[in-house]
Order: structure tokens, then C-alpha cells, then sequence
């Protein structure tokens, strides 16, 4: 029977070879971390893939990620969870690390310099379309476009921590729908 310790490495190993070699996204890795879970290590059972997906698609987090945290977890505890959670992490990061380190090398170069306003561009119109989203979505009126105008003020010209103007328009908001239940009332 193999120690935790052993399981821990096996977790690691396994869920780095998932995170090196699935392409896709985390919906991707499911079938491999099914194969490799079940069938072939023998952690869990087929049925608790169903628990699995259900748990991470639940929890704030990417799938692949609270995947394997899950399966850690149920196979050698928390320092199981750790050990799946880096190995599925890790060769990402080190393909980003990487990456960075060749742009930086070439970022002088016209044609990164080109291709990052281009992306630029594209995150831009990407930003754009999600805050057009939002807007259609959300209430209005004058307290909401006082929150809105607000909080543009305060992150964009005065540099108060995003966070904060979070917390001060929820604020506003409960404050807002509490007055108008009073006045209803």
C-alpha cells in the first residue's frame, strides 16, 4: 500500500502530465483526469466523476484547477489537493514564464511591437463588449448612474483601489433599495 507521500507524487505526476499535455481548457481535461483517476490509477470511481464536475463547475475557480483540487483531496488530503493543484498549474505557468521571457528578449522588435497593439486592440473591443453587456443588464436610474459615474471618477482620476469603490457601491445600492422599500412601504 503506498504511503501518503507516494500518493502526493503520484497526484503531482499525474495532474503535471494532464496540465502539460491537454489542450482545450478545462472541459478538455476531463475525459483525462476520468481515464487516469479511475480507470487506470483507481483513486475514485466512475460515479464520483459526476461529483467531481458538479463540485468544480460550482466553485469559483477554473475547472481543471478545482478538479484536481477535489481529487487531491479525496485521495491523500490537503497535502494531496496541493500536490494535484500544482502539478496541473505548474506547466502552464512555466509555458507563460517562458513565453514572457522570449517576448521580453524581442520586444523591441517591430512585429511584437505590432502584435501587442493588436492584442491590445482586441482586449480593448473585448472590454467594451462586456461593459455594453453589463450596462443593458443593469438597473437604471439616477442612483445608478451616480454609483456609475462614481466609480469611474474614483478608479480611473483619483486612483482609489478598485476594491474599495466595490464595497462603497454595494453600499450605495443596499442603501438605495432600502430607502426606496421604505418609501414604498
Amino acid at each position: 500500500m503506498p504511503t501518503d507521500l507516494t500518493k502526493a507524487r503520484q497526484l503531482f505526476g499525474t495532474f503535471f502530465k494532464i496540465g502539460a499535455f491537454t489542450f482545450g481548457g478545462g472541459y478538455a481535461m476531463i475525459p483525462l483526469i476520468q481515464r487516469e483517476v479511475t480507470e487506470r490509477r483507481r483513486w475514485l470511481e466512475d460515479r464520483d466523476i459526476l461529483d467531481i464536475v458538479a463540485i468544480a463547475e460550482s466553485t469559483p475557480g477554473p475547472i481543471a484547477i478545482n478538479s484536481a483540487t477535489f481529487v487531491g483531496y479525496q485521495v491523500c488530503g490537503t497535502f494531496g489537493a496541493f500536490c494535484a493543484t500544482l502539478g496541473v498549474v505548474l506547466p502552464s505557468f512555466l509555458v507563460i514564464y517562458a513565453v514572457s521571457f522570449v517576448l521580453r528578449q524581442f520586444s523591441e522588435l517591430a512585429v511584437v511591437q505590432y502584435a501587442f497593439n493588436g492584442i491590445r486592440a482586441g482586449v480593448l473591443a473585448l472590454l467594451l463588449k462586456a461593459l455594453l453587456s453589463m450596462y443593458r443588464q443593469s438597473p437604471k436610474g439616477a442612483v445608478a448612474y451616480a454609483v456609475m459615474a462614481g466609480a469611474f471618477v474614483l478608479t480611473a482620476f483619483c486612483g482609489v483601489d478598485a476594491v474599495l469603490v466595490i464595497l462603497a457601491s454595494a453600499a450605495v445600492g443596499l442603501l438605495s433599495a432600502r430607502m426606496a422599500k421604505r418609501r414604498a412601504v
